[in-house]
């Protein structure tokens, strides 16, 4: 299947659950202009499992065409099932996939598309390849794109007993001035997953540094911590 046939065939299976009420009410919730099918996270996924049982990419090159084809479609929705293409072939997760995902979450710029990508496609990466992506999220902690250090905040979040802490610390002391809400949640929620793990690192963290932090990040931090 072309890139474009696959787009029909994304078409399609989504217009067939489309619920106009729903899709209002997703558009107010996300805040956005962007269009709306109206179609749920479960019907995503079996859209796309429609889409795995008809059409599987022969190489990276495929599945990449086939995630920025459905990506650049008007529909929130579209763009959903091209980030499921993008996680479920980690055959193809490797460094080189690397601009891709950055060019996503440039391009997403919003929580949701955002974290995505993140959580479900970059962090297992990031673990895999912890030693050659460093840089990479030594650069993105810096850059000026307030979604690209929100995903370096959140790089860590499927680590579990694997997370570099003294990373994870130190990129929440680098962005802990920012106002921005968008950072100080990520902040907060990075620490928190990070404590279901490291409680203890993660409190004595907060000990020393949770001056720096802002309320919200704090909060969200110490959500799970016994404050004894």
């Amino acid at each position: 299947m072309t890139p474009e046939e696959v787009r029909s065939l994304v078409q399609r299976e989504l217009s067939a659950r489309a619920d106009a009420e729903k899709a209002a009410q997703m558009q107010a919730y996300v805040k956005t202009n962007m269009p709306f099918y109206g179609v749920t996270k479960p019907q995503i996924r079996d859209v796309h499992r429609q889409l795995h049982a008809a059409w599987q990419p022969v190489d990276a090159g495929s599945w990449k065409a086939v995630v920025l084809h459905l990506w650049q479609q008007p529909h929130r929705e579209e763009k959903f099932v091209a980030l499921q293409v993008l996680s479920k072939h980690r055959r193809f997760h490797t460094p080189a996939a690397v601009p891709l995902m950055e060019r996503l979450i440039r391009e997403g710029a919003w929580w949701d598309l955002v974290d995505e990508v993140v959580t479900q496609s970059f962090s297992p990466l990031l673990l895999n390849h912890r030693e050659e992506l460093l840089p990479t999220v030594e650069r993105w902690i810096h850059d000026e794109d307030v979604w690209i250090r929100r995903a370096a905040l959140i790089s860590q979040l499927k680590h579990r007993d694997k997370t570099d802490l003294e990373l994870l610390f130190r990129f929440c002391r680098l962005r802990a001035h920012e106002t921005v809400f968008w950072t100080r949640k990520a902040i907060g929620w990075a620490l928190r997953e990070a404590a279901k793990h490291h409680p203890q690192e993660v409190r004595a963290f907060l000990d020393a540094h949770g001056h720096e932090l802002s309320g919200l990040s704090y909060r969200e931090a110490s959500k799970h911590l016994s404050q004894s």
